[in-house]
């Protein structure tokens, strides 16, 4: 168990600590001659039960409330320490709050030096402090007289802080591993160690690491838990960890930094929070007030939006969103602390609720329902509840990432919650089975009405489909959709078109014969110089306007490809061209040439040209200037078999990933929420993206 103190400069904590456990928490050299606490202290209780009680005895001076809030993060019990002679003073109430906005409600409150104070003091003060305790989570806690120069008391605080050791909540030992720093230091021999309270999950020696928001990579060369030697530390023990990592330095870790899991390394500087403003307060709280923002151990500058037409009144609690100066590295779930800016008072606190907080639309009903959504404490409800709001899905991936739990629970929280994941590449869209179910019936619907309306054409283009079906997913998540359901042999991808697997473009029996004469005239030796359409039309002795309605229904059809105005190519040789200029591509990072291409299809260059020209406005290729080289987002169009093609295109036309899609904001901002918050992948160049 962590016990944490607070209390008013002077009333006796580092003395208390003393008496328990015979350590001076009082390290700096200040901190001796002037008598005071200035930084973190901290000390063990090895008890006859085999437990160690760890204690981080805290500042209580006004102005290094920062170090205390630093101290605060992840204690299991409060020891809340109040002089008998003095009673509540400001700072015990300051520091009471901060308690409380940290949602800790396991304490007891030691009525320290009663062996300088009258019995009427004593039972004055007791009721002084039981008001004072009225209004917060430590409401029913114990008050013990103790004296830390005599003794007296200190069996019974002793008892009484055992037997809570015996009841502490289980923490989030099966999450992923997160420790808050508060101390960094240089051990000699050793490195560079780190030390804190683990949050949650378990670190083992040589783990692999990442020291957030600054993305340092490292792994663990020794553990001391509990001021023990160690091969594993978990969440609840107070823990130094020995660092080692090309980057790994003394001054490279500030206070404030968190060792975590890899998987968690997603800094944010925007985030919606449920804020309560203290009682206290003189003013409410406007729109982009500037505040001190405290966060585990970390405290950075910030500004507050109110996700409400009207200010934060004094004692309320609404949604808020927090922009911060510099990023920080957090879970839904943290507990935040807010200062005014010149930290001269706490001024409320509250819960991270999303770090995926839009900058955009950000006070519409529809996102104050997933806020609501979210705030509920357990899990699972919120993200039924959240998946029951508009839009309907979203990435559960990044939600158990932003909640602290592994990727590895992804699979069994689908299962339990009866969830549809879809295949989308980098993220696991989910959507509640009624819901897709729902969904894949109303895009059948739409295609069963269009073959019926239109039955000359192939199918729906896939975008007008998107843009018609409720949720309207972003394009890469309704790519992966349309997978699942071509998987799932409800309907087919043909190019760029979505049909019913039985459905196809027929022709007449004079228009199949006609088209029986047409084909070898498009094929074998004359495949990659095919005539036109009035080359065709004159050769037949047929109208040009019959041969080219018929032209355009073989193409509905996925006969041929248009490549020029009048200029049709057999699909098959259209793959070929396409394998062609992979062949070309691969030979020379650089890029290919038109003159290459030519020689390889033993053609015209304006033929070249405008085979190479098709491409390009499908995706397959990019030109740079006279070289032309394959876009390896596309480098599976135009290949031979079925054109179901992956996430990120349908058939042989892509999806416009990688640009904005101004119909539903992708490109512009993720939905649901902004990925604003995190930090841009690093950047490759092209050539090794290929």
């Amino acid at each position: 168990m962590i016990v944490g103190t607070a209390g008013h400069i002077d009333h006796g904590k580092t003395a208390l600590v003393r008496r328990l456990t015979g350590v001076e928490t009082d390290r700096l050299k200040e901190e001796k001659a002037r008598g005071i606490s200035i930084d973190l202290g901290f000390a063990y209780l090895p008890r006859p039960s085999g437990e160690t009680i760890g204690f981080v005895d805290v500042p209580g001076h006004e102005g290094l409330i920062h170090n205390m809030l630093a101290g605060a993060t992840g204690i299991d019990f409060v020891m809340l320490v109040i002089a008998a002679g003095d009673g509540v003073m400001p700072q015990t109430r300051e520091h009471l709050a901060i308690v409380d906005l940290l949602g800790l409600d396991r304490g007891i409150v030691a009525l320290n030096k009663c062996d300088l104070a009258s019995p009427e003091q004593i039972a004055d003060v007791t009721r002084e402090i039981r008001q004072a305790l009225s209004t917060t989570g430590l409401r029913d806690a114990e008050i013990i007289p103790v004296s830390a120069i005599t003794g007296e008391g200190v069996e019974t605080l002793l008892a009484k802080l055992d037997t809570a050791s015996k009841n502490v909540p289980g923490r989030a030992t099966e999450a992923a591993f997160r420790l808050a720093v508060d101390r960094c230091f240089t051990l000699p021999g050793l490195g560079t160690a780190v030390t804190g309270t683990v949050l949650s999950g378990a670190v083992r020696i040589d783990d692999a690491v990442v020291v957030s928001p600054v993305g340092i990579e490292a792994r663990i060369r020794s553990i001391h838990a509990q001021n023990q030697s160690s091969p594993i530390g978990h969440a609840g023990q107070r823990c130094a960890l020995v660092l080692a990592g090309p980057k790994v330095a003394k001054d490279a870790i500030p206070r404030g930094s968190v060792v975590c899991a890899p998987s968690l390394h997603a800094p944010t500087q925007r985030f919606d929070v449920r804020l309560r403003l203290l009682a206290s307060e003189k003013r409410p709280l406007g729109q982009w007030t500037p505040v001190r923002v405290h966060h585990a151990a970390s405290e950075t500058g910030g500004r507050v939006v109110i996700l409400s037409d009207t200010p934060l009144a004094p004692g309320q609690t609404d949604f808020a969103q927090l922009v911060l100066e510099t990023p920080i590295s957090a879970i839904a779930g943290d507990r935040i602390v807010l200062r005014d800016t010149t930290s001269s008072r706490t001024m409320g606190g509250g819960t991270i609720l999303d770090l995926r907080a839009p900058e955009r639309r950000r006070k519409t009903p529809e996102r104050r329902a997933v806020l609501e959504a979210l705030a509920n404490p357990n899990r699972d409800d919120a993200l039924s509840a959240v998946l029951a709001t508009p839009p309907g899905w979203l990435d559960l991936a990044a939600f158990t990432r932003d909640h602290g739990q592994p990727a590895t629970r992804v699979p069994d929280i689908v299962e339990r919650l009866n969830l549809v994941a879809l295949p989308a590449p980098g993220q696991t869209p989910v959507l509640p089975r009624a819901a897709w179910e729902a969904f894949a019936a109303c895009a059948g619907a739409i295609i069963d009405a269009h073959h019926a309306a239109q039955p000359d054409l192939p199918g729906l283009a896939a975008e007008k489909l998107r843009l018609q079906l409720t949720p309207r997913l972003p394009v890469p998540v309704f790519a992966a959709a349309l997978d699942l359901m071509v998987a799932l042999g409800n309907l087919r991808l043909d190019r760029a078109w979505v049909r019913r697997p039985g459905h196809e473009v027929k022709l007449s029996a004079e228009e199949e014969h006609l088209w029986t004469l047409i084909m070898p005239m498009l094929a074998d030796d004359e495949r990659f110089r095919p005539p036109r359409i009035r080359d065709i039309a004159r050769d037949l002795k047929i109208d040009e306007k019959m041969i080219r309605r018929l032209a355009r229904l073989a193409a509905r059809r996925g006969d041929i490809e248009e490549v020029a105005q009048d200029h049709y190519f057999l699909y098959p040789t259209v793959t070929e061209m396409a394998g062609i200029a992979r062949e070309l591509a691969s030979a020379d990072p650089h890029g290919f040439t038109v003159i290459q291409f030519r020689d390889r299809l033993d053609n015209g260059r304006k033929v070249a040209i405008q085979i190479l020209e098709f491409f390009d406005r499908h995706g397959l290729t990019m030109r740079r200037g006279d070289l032309r080289r394959i876009n390896p987002f596309h480098a599976s169009l135009f290949t031979a078999g079925p054109q179901s093609g992956p996430a990120t295109e349908i058939g042989g036309v892509p999806f416009p990933v990688g640009r904005p899609d101004f119909k539903s904001g992708w490109g512009r901002q993720t939905v649901p929420g902004g990925f604003d918050s995190h930090p841009p992948p690093p950047f490759k160049p092209k050539e090794a993206r290929s």
